[in-house]
């Protein structure tokens, strides 16, 4: 009796021991981000400000490195920061994004060559003051996107070669290029894009692309880019959006999806944020010209926001995501404009000195509730959908 009760504990003890010992070699799930769960469909990424390139803002950096593998230049690659004088170029900080990029394996997106705005003062006149001839704009647009995409060549994968030349109705914007240049400049700075790096990819890159007018004008553009052999590998739809569902809706969006890919270039949703504060005087699109004053009712939620409003932000995140992998096939890149929403450039625009939360990511560094949802999104197929 005694011998059995013996073989009794020790296999009593064995077995625990065994359990424990399972228990300890089990390796815990991954956790899901970003860059992980939409590997197989689409880039996801972040533009990048002062703070997060130079390294001084290290929460914002761990979230870029855990959980995108694109990111974008938010200011630093655009004229009036890196070609501020006619014979300076400051590059001090576009190589420290580089060279982040480059370190973290990201695909690396310059932004942006040719734009009206942010635009160094000098680019249009000459010593005397006076507005420059066709062909010395001409050649100037060409010493500064050669300088700047030889520089990078081979380091960064595409570049917003033209930002915003189109307004909403379809029509040429009237800027200083057009005027002096004529629409040509746009070919023109593709053209000088492609031969500064045959192999990097070009992109046009505007907002309220879900607009009818300026989605055929776009489409046009594309069209008689391909039939002159002009190299444009992809349109970038600036995603700035509006919390009710209508500004812009699903199935705007969706039109816009299949006519940028019908032309067979890639689709990116550029710069995605979506705010939820009121829009003053029905100010529409992204156009940073345009300002208004501040009034305490344009900003409702300085301490936080109602239930109603985040399920109605959490909502619109998610049909936005789903649309994204439903077209899976020929989006390329999905890029936030901003990590947190403390850093997003919605808190000063259009109106100086808001609180905004356009972003998946708050002013805690923590994700919000809906960034598990979306990571969920994504089954096994579409038909998910």
């Amino acid at each position: 009796m005694k011998t059995q009760l013996l073989i009794l504990i020790s296999i009593i003890i064995f077995g625990c021991t065994t359990s424990t010992k399972k228990k300890t070699t089990t390796q815990e799930p991954v956790e899901k981000t970003f860059k992980s769960v939409f590997k197989d469909k689409f880039y996801v990424g972040a533009a990048m400000d002062t703070a997060q390139i130079t390294g001084s803002d290290t929460k914002s950096r761990a979230i870029i490195e855990s959980q995108f593998n694109t990111i974008t230049a938010e200011n630093y690659m655009k004229a009036e920061n890196i070609h501020p004088e006619k014979d300076r170029y400051d590059f001090e900080m576009a190589d420290k994004f580089v060279d982040y990029g480059l370190k973290h394996n990201m695909k690396i997106i310059g932004h942006a060559l040719v734009w009206h705005s942010q635009l160094s003062p000098w680019f249009f006149i000459d010593n005397n003051g006076k507005q420059i001839d066709k062909e010395e704009l001409k050649q100037r647009m060409k010493a500064h996107i050669t300088t700047i995409v030889s520089r990078y060549k081979g380091k960064v994968a595409g570049w917003d070669v033209v930002n915003e030349a189109i307004n909403n109705d379809g029509s040429f914007r009237e800027s200083k290029f057009y005027q002096i240049l004529g629409k040509d400049y746009i070919k023109m700075a593709f053209r000088f894009a492609h031969e500064a790096d045959p192999d990097a990819e070009l992109y046009y890159n505007d907002y309220s692309m879900n607009k009818a007018p300026k989605r055929e004008a776009v489409v046009k553009m594309i069209k008689d880019f391909q039939a002159e052999d002009i190299r444009i590998t992809g349109v970038g739809m600036q995603a700035h959006y509006l919390l009710p569902e209508k500004d812009p809706s699903i199935s705007e969006i969706e039109a816009s999806i299949k006519a940028f890919s019908s032309t067979g270039i890639k689709v990116m949703f550029t710069e995605l944020d979506i705010s939820v504060l009121p829009l003053p005087q029905k100010l529409d699109g992204a156009d940073i010209a345009l300002k208004a004053k501040y009034e305490k009712g344009l900003n409702p939620y300085t301490n936080g926001l109602p239930r109603k409003i985040r399920t109605q932000f959490d909502k619109r995140y998610l049909s936005l995501f789903k649309l994204f992998v439903k077209y899976a096939d020929v989006i390329d890149r999905v890029t936030f404009w901003g990590v947190t929403d403390n850093q997003s450039w919605k808190n000063n625009w259009p109106v100086k000195g808001r609180t905004d939360y356009p972003l998946l990511f708050d002013r805690n560094y923590k994700a919000k509730d809906v960034v598990t949802k979306i990571l969920n999104t994504p089954k096994s197929s579409k038909e998910d959908f």
